[in-house]
Parts: C-alpha cells; structure tokens; sequence
C-alpha cells in the first residue's frame, strides 16, 4: 500500500470513527430499553397477543431514521446498523443449542425430515411463483429482465443480507437494477413476515391452532430470575463466554469451508466465498453443548440467559433491520415488486396453511409459522414468531428447525441453489429453470400428502445423544 493509499485508509477510519462511536452508543441504548421494556406490563401484554416490542422499536427507528418522516439519524448511522442483522443473526444461532440437552439422535430425524421438506417446497415453489409471474405478465406486458425471477427466493428467504451479496452477482450477469430490487424485496418480506405473522398469532389463539396460556409466560421464569442478568454478572459472563466460543468455532469452521472451496473451485468456490457464518455458529453451539454434557459441566449454562441473549439479539436485529430500510425503493418498479411479493407472499402462506396439515401430526401451526418467517423475512423472523407463538418452546420447534437450518441453510437462503438460479437463467432460460422449479415442487407436494411422517415419541429435552 503506498504512502498515499495509507494516508486515505487513516482519514476513512477516522471520519467514520465517530459515526460508528454514535452507531454503538444508540444500540447499546436501545438494548437497555428493550431489556427494560420487555418487563413492562403492558409490553408484556402486546407480546402475548403477538405484537412484539422489536417491531415497536423498529417502526419508531424507521420514522426518525435517513428515510423517515422526521429524519434524526443521517444515513452514515443506518449504513453501520444496515451491517448488524448477520452478526446478530450469528449471536442468536450460537445460543439456539447451548441451554438446552441434546436431541436425541433416534427421535430427530423424522420431524427435520419433514420440517426441512416444507422448507424446500416453500424455496423452490418461490422460484416456480416468480418464473410463471414473469412469463405470464411482466416479461409480455413490462418487458422486465429474466433474472428478477429470482427476486423472491433472494429477498425473501435470504433479506438484506443475501440481496447484498447476489446484487453483485445479478450485476456481473447484466442486471444491475438486481441490487436495489433485491433489496426492496428483503423489506417487503422483513415487514410482511413481523407484520403478517404477529397477526396469524393473534388469530391461532381465537380459532384455537395453539393451546397457549396468555399468562403463562410470565409464569416461566421466577420474578427474581427475570432480572437475572444484572443480578448474576458472573453467570451472564460465563454464559456470553459460552456464545462467543460457539461463535469462535463457527468462525474457525468458516475459515476451513473457504479453503476448500478454494480447492474445488468455479461454482463452488463462489458459493462457499459468500456463505454465512451464522449455520456454523449452530454447529459450534451444539458441539460445546456436546462437550459440556460429555463432562458433566452442565451447570455451567444457564437456559434462562442463553434464552435472554437469543431474544435480545433477535430484536436488536429486527431494530436496526427495520432502522435502515429504504422506503424508497418500493417506488421504483412497483407494479412488478407488488406482483412478486404478493404472489410469493401467497405461496408461502398456501405452504403454511395446507401443506403443513399433511406433514405434521402435532403443532402444525408452530412448526409451520416458524417456517413462515424463515421463508418470507430471514431466520430471525421465523424465531420471533415461534417464541410469540410458544414461548417456552414446549413444542420442541426450535432445536428442530435449528438442525433443519444447518443442513438446508448451504443450499437456499443465499446457498448454492440462490447462486446458481441467475447463472442457469442466463445460460438455459426462464423457462427451463420454471419447469425444472416446478417438477421439484411437485415432487415435494406429491411427497407431502403420499408420506405420513410419524411424529416422535419422546420428548426431545428428556433425550440424549
């Protein structure tokens, strides 16, 4: 780097410094608020009828955030807080298996199964729902590029992250106006999965799809243990000990998948090159979960702070998601934005309310709203909704969906499958993808109504490896 160059970089980092002190000095507020509201009555009270305090949060950082109505924060905060959901998202994910025993291996695999084949139908049906959209209407009558096909698998099952990174992708391959849509369709999703699906919370208690005590949350954690995380400094510490060490592992995890995509090279390597951190962090919780268990050392987690560290995590993240959305760009290319989002938006809750019946036997309604706001937000979403929808997690969604993500997560949500659709457009067609799309879905439906899942016996956190 010469002099020059160094020069630049030290006065980019010290005309960001301050912003980025400023960034993290409102997010720590927010966190002490969020924590602080949470345990308000009638924060609790809007929680239980599925309206959660994120979103409240949220919407009050969007009115005074860069494209609000009362424009506080410039756009230089929102642009530091734009980078936040994947290192929250990473910090949620590494907390998802460390407070609680391992799932047994006997009676895992049959509801991944089929919690993971509801997340396929939903992905690739995305692709069948946008292609048949653009050949019947948008290409014909709006002349639309091929490519924005893909907009409501990239958007809505990966967000903002995964539009990031395939708008470089979509412009290499002659779509520059890839990166702004994608992102559009990232905010329709986030709003639509937090919005949309508070509200079918809200109905599954008049119609009776959840049998959930509204008090009974409350009664989950002892009134003394609520404010256990400023009462107990040396367990909170130990415990965000435990969340950075999985963190650790995913990331050192990450570092060896690089290097062999690098090996293997072409589309490979472009794939493993952009993959997330946040599934390996998964595995990293399991593995010091298995580590702990292996040696007896169990009481050093607490599930009551992995939980506490989850949830924060996932409103901070759905916070500053919401902070720096970019209304605007909803105005550009309305028409074809609203077809594909609110085709993709019936897709997934057609998957959600018919599919869901014949895959499974038990709490199809929570193990299908979690898969709602995978598929229509990000992974965040999903477990906002699970944990509106059942907040002790006596259904056993979660360690379900969080194995289903490690192995799913490689190949949709911004995987291999979301790296290879625009390149096999380009180079085969529209229409060849459609049909290909659609003959997976099919089978995933045939699937669906033809194979019954048996639904485990025993329950998964009375169960060991």
């Amino acid at each position: 780097m010469s002099r020059f160059n160094q020069l630049l970089h030290k006065q980019f980092l010290f005309d960001s410094f301050p912003n980025l002190v400023i960034a993290i000095g409102f997010l720590f507020i927010f966190a002490i608020l969020l924590i602080i509201g949470r345990r308000i009555d009638s924060a609790l009270k809007l929680e239980r009828l599925g309206i959660p305090i994120s979103i409240l949060f949220g919407i009050f950082a969007l009115l005074i955030g860069p494209h609000g109505p009362i424009p506080l924060f410039p756009e230089s905060i929102t642009d530091i807080w734009i980078k936040l959901p994947t290192p929250l998202l990473t910090l949620v994910f590494a907390t998802l298996m460390l407070g609680k025993p391992l799932p047994s291996g006997n009676g895992l695999w049959q509801p991944v199964a089929s919690q993971g084949l509801l997340a396929l139908l939903l992905g690739f049906g995305q692709y069948l729902i946008g292609g048949i959209v653009l050949l019947l209407f948008l290409i014909p009558y709006q002349g639309v590029d091929p490519l924005m096909g893909c907009l409501i698998e990239i958007g809505f099952e990966g967000g903002h992250g995964a539009a990031s990174v395939m708008g470089q992708s979509l412009e290499r391959l002659g779509f520059p106006e890839g990166l702004d849509l994608g992102l559009a369709m990232a905010t329709v999703g986030l709003l639509s999965s937090t919005l949309l699906g508070s509200g079918l919370v809200v109905l599954s208690r008049i119609f009776g799809w959840i049998r959930f005590d509204l008090d009974e949350s409350s009664k989950d954690i002892p009134l003394e243990q609520k404010f256990s995380i400023g009462q107990k400094l040396k367990d909170f510490a130990v415990n965000l000990a435990l969340v950075g060490l999985a963190v650790f592992c995913g990331v050192i995890l990450l570092v060896f998948v690089r290097i062999v995509g690098r090996f293997l090279g072409g589309t490979f390597d472009e794939v493993l090159s952009v993959f997330p951190v946040f599934p390996l962090a998964l595995l990293g919780s399991l593995l010091i979960r298995f580590v702990l268990e292996k040696f007896e050392r169990t009481e050093l987690v607490s599930e009551i702070l992995q939980r506490e560290i989850g949830i924060l995590s996932t409103d901070l993240l759905i916070t500053t998601a919401m902070a720096g959305l970019d209304l605007p760009l909803l105005l550009n290319d309305w028409i074809p934005l609203s077809l594909l989002s609110l085709s993709g938006l019936v897709w997934n809750l057609f998957g959600m309310f018919l599919f869901s019946r014949f895959l499974f036997n038990e709490h199809w309604f929570e193990r299908s709203i979690i898969e709602f706001g995978n598929a229509t937000g990000v992974a965040a979403s999903g477990i906002l909704l699970l944990r509106l929808a059942d907040p002790r997690d006596k259904t056993n969604t979660l360690p379900i969906f969080s194995i289903k993500q490690l192995f799913l997560q490689p190949f949709l949500s911004g995987g291999l499958i979301t790296v290879i659709a625009p390149i096999f457009i380009i180079k085969f067609g529209l229409i060849g993808w459609t049909e290909i799309c659609g003959i997976l879905t099919l089978s995933f439906i045939i699937i669906s109504i033809l194979v019954k899942f048996e639904e485990y016996q025993v329950p998964l956190e009375n169960s060991k490896l």
